[in-house]
């Protein structure tokens, strides 16, 4: 994860900054490592800390979270993590949740067959899901939400169907056909 600070009336310590990468680091397991975090702060009028976090998730989804205390940057600081770390959680259920509703129908096709030849390996089950084009990328996070070994997709740059699969030595292969 790329983090960014930035202050508007007031001066960014170690400890300011040293904070903020402490917080942030436990969101990392939940973020790829290209996605950028940007921490504005800046000094109202008064004496009120705003904090500012702001974080584009792809897909023209931006999480954003704000918070502000008076006199206290690091209450500020701590009330807009925890704000954006529920955000980003919910944002990954809800893919998590959308994903596993669409990926099946809600009643599978069983096929049987009565006489079934004792070398040829039989097929004991049969589902049909739809396939939507996305990045490979994507494609690996819907394969961890979902627990597989595997994912089938429509790679949305080469527009063709490709596998994606967990190695044993636990590094993700892809296989793309060729025509």
């Amino acid at each position: 994860m790329k983090l960014t600070i930035n202050a508007r009336n007031m001066i960014v310590t170690p400890g300011i900054t040293q904070r903020i990468e402490k917080k942030t680091r436990k969101m990392e397991r939940y973020l790829l490592s290209e996605t950028e975090m940007q921490v504005k702060l800046h000094k109202d009028k008064g004496d009120l800390r705003v904090v500012e976090i702001t974080v584009p998730m792809g897909n023209n989804v931006i999480l954003r979270s704000e918070a502000s205390a008076q006199g206290n940057l690091f209450a500020a600081i701590d009330e807009a993590l925890t704000r954006m770390e529920r955000q980003i959680h919910r944002h990954r259920t809800k893919l998590g949740k959308r994903l596993r509703e669409d990926a099946f129908p809600a009643e599978p096709i069983y096929i049987e067959d009565t006489e079934p030849e004792e070398d040829i390996p039989q097929i004991v089950r049969h589902k049909t899901y739809p396939v939507r084009p996305m990045s490979v990328e994507d494609a690996a996070i819907q394969m961890e939400l979902l627990g597989h070994s595997f994912f089938v997709f429509i790679n949305a740059e080469t527009e063709t169907t490709n596998v994606l699969y967990q190695r044993k030595d636990g590094g993700l292969g892809l296989l793309e056909p060729e025509a």
